[in-house]
């Protein structure tokens, strides 16, 4: 058994899960160099929803972040987080466009990328596996990690092999609502071994209660890296402590060592930025709310505020648990899409169509009639066929790769773009939020909007 390494998360998905990913760059420059010297397998520190609230709140150029952290980190991968052909954004986007993508995230300083779909359809990360093993950089791809009839342990061996297949350097399990039990991750962890031959990641959230306990038995099962955050922005809505857990694990396993010393300057320092966002407004009491609902709901944190927000713009709050009650039923009805972003909203959106109208699906989002469509990738399992019917009428399901219908995109972008910014980064940031890239080039923060504590997953 290899020893046990740990990836920070405070950069990215710490941050993001409790300060709604309000972190600034000055923030972070002065303690990268202790952060350096720890012993981390990795730092997570770009994707997810970085990119664009760097844009939208904190005018900062976020390729001007990752050039930053990768100026003042010697010794440390860097890590991001990619949603496959969606990239960072919501949509789906041409091949041209992951491949330049994925070639600047590299060059500016990207070490690991994980790559994941909403859907584990591999065709939609496929491309961007490609793209990372073209710069020569670290492809992990990862599992959406869900439970439902289709959604068994020999599931996700067989996709495991298929990623191996497809140029993974590694796996990630990735539980973003939390609720892999400890006992199936052991199972999980042990039969995936046996599967693949490269090392395996586990990204879980402490939303419901059990992710400690799920990482010490994965830790004995075998699991090769865990991904945690310093203690000031752990636990709720984001991943188990790193101080805590290298404690704990070190007891059960042979671990790679991390400088404690370090560990609590850090960890000390993290205290006092949280501190400043918790006296801003930036952080929301609820992300630290243990959720247990989240194991028969399978609801992730941050979607649950975001209900709830949108029950109260209707004047329906009251409604909140028939929501609850109705999105497992949307989600087996729609053949059981993992929740995670962008399938987590537009489930979640759904449900609520279906309680305010009093009606099930009597008004549809455009994302999901897409969605019924093929248009974001093939469901775990066939979707109910009635449904399907009356959100798509007579339109065709389409069977080939969504993004084998978009046309190359970067060339007319640039033109578009060009009396603001030839820079290619800028171009990809344009294509990705037009609105927030453009507001920012012409040289304030996108939009004059109040905070939003939305926590987008994943």
């Amino acid at each position: 058994m290899s020893q046990l390494k740990f990836t920070e998360t405070v950069l990215r998905d710490g941050h993001q899960s409790q300060i709604a990913t309000r972190m600034t760059i000055d923030e972070i420059v002065p303690i990268l160099p202790v952060l350096d010297e720890i012993g981390y397998h990795a730092l997570e520190v770009w994707g997810g929803a970085t990119f664009d609230v760097c844009l939208r709140y904190l005018n900062e150029n976020p390729w001007e972040r990752l050039r930053t952290i990768r100026k003042h980190i010697k010794n440390t991968q860097l890590q991001m987080l990619l949603r496959g052909q969606n990239l960072l954004g919501y949509k789906h986007y041409a091949n041209d466009v992951v491949d330049r993508f994925i070639g600047k995230s590299v060059e500016n300083g990207i070490d690991i990328i994980r790559v994941f779909d909403a859907l584990n359809d591999l065709r939609n990360i496929e491309r961007s596996v490609q793209a990372t093993k073209r710069e020569s950089a670290h492809s992990q791809c990862a599992i959406a990690y869900t439970t439902s009839p289709v959604h068994t342990i020999d599931y996700y061996c067989d996709i495991s092999q298929r990623m191996e297949e497809m140029g993974a350097d590694s796996i990630c399990i990735k539980d973003m609502a939390g609720i892999l039990i400890p006992e199936t991750a052991s199972e999980l962890i042990q039969r995936l071994k046996e599967s693949v031959n490269i090392p395996l990641e586990l990204h879980g959230h402490s939303t419901s209660g059990i992710c400690e306990m799920t990482y010490m038995k994965a830790a004995v099962a075998g699991i090769d890296i865990l991904d945690t955050a310093l203690s000031p922005f752990s636990g709720g809505t984001a991943q188990p402590a790193t101080e805590s857990q290298y404690n704990i694990l070190s007891t059960y396993r042979d671990t790679v060592p991390l400088n404690v010393d370090k560990l609590e300057e850090a960890a000390k320092y993290f205290k006092s930025v949280k501190d400043t966002h918790i006296s801003c407004g930036n952080f929301n009491p609820r992300v630290m709310m243990t959720e247990p609902k989240i194991l028969s709901y399978q609801v992730p944190g941050g979607m649950l505020s975001n209900l709830l927000s949108q029950l109260k713009d209707q004047g329906m709050d009251d409604r909140f648990e028939e929501v609850l009650e109705e999105i497992p039923k949307v989600r087996k009805d729609l053949g059981y899409p993992p929740l995670v972003t962008p399938l987590s909203q537009m489930v979640g959106t759904q449900a609520v169509f279906n309680i305010i109208t009093g009606e099930r699906y009597k008004l549809f989002p455009k994302e999901i009639r897409a969605y019924c469509k093929g248009l974001y990738g093939m469901p775990p399992a066939p979707i109910d066929k009635e449904i399907q019917n009356k959100a798509i009428g007579e339109e065709t399901f389409i069977h080939c790769c969504p993004a084998d219908l978009l046309p190359d995109a970067y060339e007319e972008a640039a033109l578009e773009i060009k009396d603001l910014s030839e820079e290619e980064e800028m171009v990809l940031a344009y294509l990705l939020f037009p609105e927030y890239a453009r507001a920012y080039l012409e040289g304030g923060v996108a939009a004059n909007e109040p905070i939003n504590l939305e926590i987008v997953v994943g």
